[in-house]
């Protein structure tokens, strides 16, 4: 691998930095602390920064050695916040607040934007800038698109925009990233079912709700085997029933909760019609009333053919072709996705590892994203770097990134 020596040099420092914010965990639009420790070290660095968009996102500009004339730029994106869940781990770092926890590796996130940020403030071997996004609030918060409603893009604008997460079970020095949709879309729905209670012993009084959500339930599915092409992913999962509150009453009402997963917003509008329809006439078939609800939450996230084409360019210089895979598709949600819409880029995973790295007092169970034993692997902090620094340098100097610019500028 072609770590950048000079990253490999300070990672021990940028990895405590990692470590203090494991050990402080900050739910959406809550992250001050974590916030503020990234604009200390940006500003320590003599890079300006500029705080408050989607409440508690920090953006910070490096410019080049034209102190960013030319007027390209390049965004670099991180996310801050933390989930609500309990940790396991009992190691030095583990959690300080009860019931949050970095079980997504956010904290590393930001760790290998710091360490680039570090590295091209210092260095700035390249013309133009590069736009440094600290996002709070992915997890369920939209963040990206509360700083896109603040005006990120009009007030720093970018040609392109690139993100990464970490990603467990793969060997570190690998990366990952392929153009078209790599995560789906993610919605959520609730179906109440309005019958008519009565006597469980005399049922034909009533309009027996449960029955009706279970015909229900199994219509959805045909959905996804009759409706849409073979070939086209979606899913839908009801993952709560609720309903009833003693075994001798046939209750007044059944409501259905679950999700939808898709990676094109042509399929996800069909199941949502679909799922309407069945829900509405199945009601209508047991003189049932229907009240339903849809909740499009991020839509799909799909990198563009030629940045998806560069990043894996700047990949393969840093731990050769064969270290860098085709991005299986997932049907986990990323509200980078909004930032997508926006802008031309790419989403890319670097691989965290088996958990090995977990230190004495790691929980029991897998390292696995959104588990309670998950630990972020520090040695990913140099690595990540050197490709965040090895993107923007190319993006900005080379002539594959002014051509993509070039295609961003005219498209």
């Amino acid at each position: 691998m072609k770590i950048i020596d000079a990253i490999a040099s300070e990672a021990a420092g940028i990895a405590a930095i990692r470590r203090d914010i494991h050990a402080h965990p900050e739910l959406c639009f809550e992250e001050r602390r974590t916030a503020d420790v990234v604009a200390q070290k940006l500003t320590e660095w003599g890079i300006p920064v500029h705080r408050g968009l989607g409440t508690t996102g920090v953006v910070g500009l490096v410019h080049g050695r034209d102190g960013g004339a030319c007027g390209h730029a390049v965004g670099l994106r991180a996310d801050m916040d933390a989930l609500p869940m309990q940790e396991f781990n009992t190691f030095a770092h583990t959690s300080r607040h009860a019931g949050k926890m970095h079980a997504c590796g956010h904290d590393g996130h930001t760790a290998m934007l710091l360490a680039a940020a570090q590295h091209l403030a210092k260095h700035r071997d390249f013309d133009g800038t590069v736009v440094l996004i600290f996002q709070p609030a992915e997890e369920g918060g939209g963040g990206a698109r509360e700083m896109m409603r603040d005006g990120l893009f009009e007030k720093f604008p970018v040609e392109a925009v690139f993100g990464m997460h970490n990603w467990p079970g793969a060997q570190v020095g690998q990366f990952a990233v392929s153009p078209g949709p790599v995560m789906a879309s993610s919605n959520e729905f609730k179906i109440t079912i309005r019958g008519r209670g009565s006597h469980a012993a005399l049922p034909h009084n009533g309009i027996d709700p449960v029955p009706i959500a279970c015909q229900m339930v199994q219509a959805f599915q045909t959905i996804i085997s009759r409706n849409k092409k073979p070939i086209d992913a979606g899913v839908i999962s009801v993952t709560m029933i609720h309903a009833g509150e003693a075994t001798n009453v046939v209750p007044d009402s059944c409501e259905l909760q679950g999700t939808v997963r898709t990676f094109s917003i042509e399929v996800l509008d069909l199941i949502e019609t679909r799922m309407r329809q069945i829900a509405e006439h199945t009601c209508a078939a047991f003189e049932a009333h229907c009240e339903f609800e849809f909740e499009r939450n991020y839509p799909p996230t799909i990198n563009a053919a030629a940045e998806a084409a560069f990043a894996r360019q700047v990949m393969a210089g840093i731990v050769g072709p064969d270290n860098v895979a085709v991005q299986e598709p997932t049907m986990g949600a990323e509200d980078f996705a909004y930032m997508l819409q926006a802008k031309p880029g790419a989403y890319c995973f670097i691989a965290n590892g088996d958990g090995s790295h977990r230190e004495i007092g790691h929980g029991e169970g897998p390292c696995m994203l959104h588990n309670p034993s998950y630990d972020f692997n520090d040695a990913l902090i140099p690595l990540g770097a050197t490709y965040w620094v090895r993107l923007a340098e190319q993006w900005l100097g080379a002539e594959l990134g002014a051509a993509a610019a070039t295609t961003a500028d005219t498209g």
